[in-house]
């Protein structure tokens, strides 16, 4: 009787170490992320970049994650192209994936155009592509879309609202259970008036902050 106790209590011991051990090493499994946009993204030194904050706001919580990129800065790696659009990305977007074909997409992109040119129809049609050529590299990438901040250089960046508004259309309509795409709605909150430098477009540290925020409580859930 008391052998049988004795091997119960050594297999009882054995699942539970095996359950940590398996957790563990989950936990440790390394998730790479690459930011892609443009000079939001990018960063610059008149303004502060989202991901000034959101790398070591990682760092602090020890997620196991890397950021991934074809341009380097001190603060990471990324794939922010300043004074580009969601063409420009399309145009490189296989390129550069296929190059660092991260886990997690964080992609911005939605500025760099102008309201006189209609530009919405076509930013959705882009933002669809790159989704497109990213999921085709990579069936199970998560992507987590931004409704990209808003800007007070006006009337260039009239067109904001209705492009955050098409791209919740789009993120409903491209949902996916092997490849997700999560909507991450960056504009709610931010107000240009108070979180942008002196353009009016590019954030400052109190906007940066709002940003690496938001993206925080999407990536968290997924480390």
């Amino acid at each position: 009787m008391k052998r049988r106790a004795l091997l119960t209590l050594a297999s009882l011991l054995f699942s539970v170490w095996s359950a940590v051990a398996f957790a563990a090493d989950s936990r440790s499994e390394e998730i790479t992320i690459l930011p892609l946009g443009d000079s939001i993204t990018q960063g610059g030194g008149s303004f502060t970049c989202y991901r000034q904050i959101l790398v070591p706001e990682l760092e602090k919580r020890q997620a196991n994650v890397r950021f991934v990129g074809p341009n380097q800065d001190k603060t990471s790696a990324h794939a922010g192209y300043g004074g580009k659009n969601a063409k420009y990305l399309r145009s490189i977007v296989r390129d550069v994936y296929t190059q660092f074909p991260a886990d997690v997409v964080l992609l911005h992109a939605g500025h760099n155009c102008f309201s006189e040119d209609k530009p919405v129809a076509g930013l959705v049609e882009d933002t669809e592509a790159i989704i497109a050529t990213i999921r085709s590299l990579n069936p199970q990438v998560t992507i987590l879309l931004a409704q990209v901040i808003p800007a007070g250089k006006l009337p260039k960046y009239d067109y904001l609202p209705e492009l955050n508004q098409q791209l919740a259309v789009l993120a409903k309509r491209l949902a996916s259970e092997t490849s997700p795409l999560i909507l991450v709605n960056q504009a709610e909150g931010f107000d240009w008036k108070t979180d942008t430098v002196d353009d009016h477009v590019h954030p400052n540290a109190a906007g940066a902050k709002k940003m690496a925020d938001k993206w925080l409580a999407a990536l968290l859930p997924l480390l």
